[in-house]
């Protein structure tokens, strides 16, 4: 039996999160159905299952294993075809997250971790840095069915017992991130800087994000797994903004490339400026990012490099 099991751990996130579970001791079992996961990305010393959450299989991968503690990943994150196609989008973040809460009841989980989103949830804040208590105003599906899957573990925990912590990411980077499709800005300006290809930036350049290293991410998982008391939603970032131009300029830097940053027309419906206000998860996590993004850059370049 696996004391943790992972969603969507051959993934970015939850590999990077299962190479830390392992790390400290625990079982880990994985639940992927390998769509966008890699082989690459597997810790060989977890259990994986190719299975889909959605699918009525999952039930048997609880049977088998009864995971003590759930990492919840797994997810459609596109947020362009979250646009395209919201049926589909719903169908993994709410109606497989449904799937897997009901595993959870009927096999006794303790606590569940789940992957939310800064960014999308908030929608165009108020005022930076964003609380948790700020409203939530979804700009898309991808947010709006990861805001339902909240209010779903919320749900459960208010009437099955469960406990949760919900983890709202601010852009998260690093080793292992796709940099083809709806990727991170980071990994899709990294690999073309790395081919001599000049990245291509929407608007001016000016619009701040929260950019948060994996590593980093994934200690806030396992934080949020061990640490004892009530379930809380929390915030995970650095607390700080940077723009999209200092991003470009730090990864121009790294390459040692002369390539400049291409301009075209801003996305409409993008934010502006987002960051992250950490306080609640500094406090009662005793959770604080490690990687400033100097190192964050440098350690995704030398696996970039190989």
């Amino acid at each position: 039996m696996a004391e943790c099991l992972v969603t969507g751990g051959a993934g970015f996130i939850g590999s990077a999160t299962c190479d830390l579970l392992i790390e400290k001791g625990y079982s880990v079992a994985i639940v992927d159905d390998m769509s966008t996961g890699k082989r690459e990305n597997l810790n060989p010393r977890a259990t994986l299952y190719e299975v889909d959450i959605r699918d009525a299989s999952l039930k048997e991968v609880f049977e088998k294993e009864k995971p003590r503690y759930i990492v919840h990943t797994a997810a459609q994150i596109d947020v362009r075809k979250s646009i395209a196609k919201p049926g589909y989008d719903a169908s993994i973040n709410v109606s497989g997250t449904i799937n897997l809460l009901e595993c959870a009841r009927k096999y006794g989980t303790e606590k569940l971790v789940y992957s939310s989103s800064g960014g999308a949830v908030y929608g165009e804040p108020d005022a930076n840095p964003v609380a948790e208590g700020h409203k939530i105003m979804p700009l898309c599906p991808y947010g709006a069915s990861k805001y339902c899957g909240e209010k779903y573990i919320e749900m459960y925990g208010a009437t099955h017992g469960l406990r949760y912590n919900i983890m709202r990411y601010g852009n998260v980077y690093g080793p292992r991130q796709d940099p083809l499709g709806e990727a991170g800005v980071i990994a899709i300006f990294s690999k073309k800087i790395a081919e001599g290809v000049a990245p291509v930036i929407f608007g001016d350049g000016e619009q701040t994000r929260d950019f948060c290293f994996v590593a980093d991410i994934a200690a806030a998982n396992v934080a949020g797994i061990e640490k004892e008391g009530e379930s809380h939603i929390y915030n995970v970032g650095t607390g700080a903004p940077t723009s999209v131009n200092e991003v470009a300029s730090q990864l121009i830097e790294a390459f040692g490339s002369d390539v400049k940053p291409a301009y075209s027309e801003a996305i409409p419906g993008e934010v502006r400026h987002i960051y992250l206000d950490i306080g609640r998860i500094r406090d009662e996590l005793g959770w604080k990012p490690g990687t400033d993004m100097n190192q964050g850059i440098k350690m995704t370049k030398r696996w970039l490099d190989g």
